[in-house]
């Protein structure tokens, strides 16, 4: 993989935006040009914004939504997409561990990656409403329990078990 400019791209390897704080939208431009050239967009993290310290950014998966919508094509590697569980059970597997599912436990504070991408695989999950639902489930040590309810069940997700914080 090279640095190209868009003129010259035969592809878009997106691992996240140049601003992780400016509107996804700001790519617009460029995401017209590039689907008026047929390119693909290979999205490396399907997650929608992150939590870094105080700052919540947009990720690569913000991007690849917008140019998907746009009539582009996205292809989306990480959770919750079946690959990721595919090559991480591989790799488990080179190293000579046959680990079934039931000792799996996949961790996150995302719903929309980490806890779909388990109850897809129906695999064990820990959701830590403390990170990206903290606003949303009054999550200071632990969440207000009707909240997380609520804000689960809007989600449409069934994570296997809730915490706060993770530390």
């Amino acid at each position: 993989i090279q640095r190209v400019a868009l003129s010259e791209a035969e592809g878009i390897v997106c691992c996240g935006p140049f601003d992780p704080f400016a509107d996804p939208d700001a790519n617009r431009p460029d995401f017209l040009y590039a689907k008026q050239k047929g390119l693909k967009l290979l999205c490396a993290n399907p997650d929608i914004v992150v939590d870094r310290g105080e700052n919540r950014e947009w990720c690569a998966g913000a991007l690849a939504r917008l140019y998907t919508e746009m009539g582009g094509e996205s292809l989306y590697f990480g959770k919750p997409h079946p690959p990721i569980y595919d090559l991480a059970r591989r790799r488990l597997a080179a190293l000579g561990e046959t680990v079934p599912d039931s000792k799996i436990l996949c961790i996150g504070d995302g719903v929309l990656t980490d806890i779909r991408g388990a109850m897809g695989e129906d695999l064990d999950s820990l959701f830590i409403s403390g990170g990206l639902a903290a606003r949303e489930t009054k999550t200071d040590y632990q969440p207000d329990p009707a909240l997380l309810e609520a804000y689960l069940s809007k989600e449409m997700v069934n994570p296997t078990f809730s915490i706060g914080k993770l530390r």
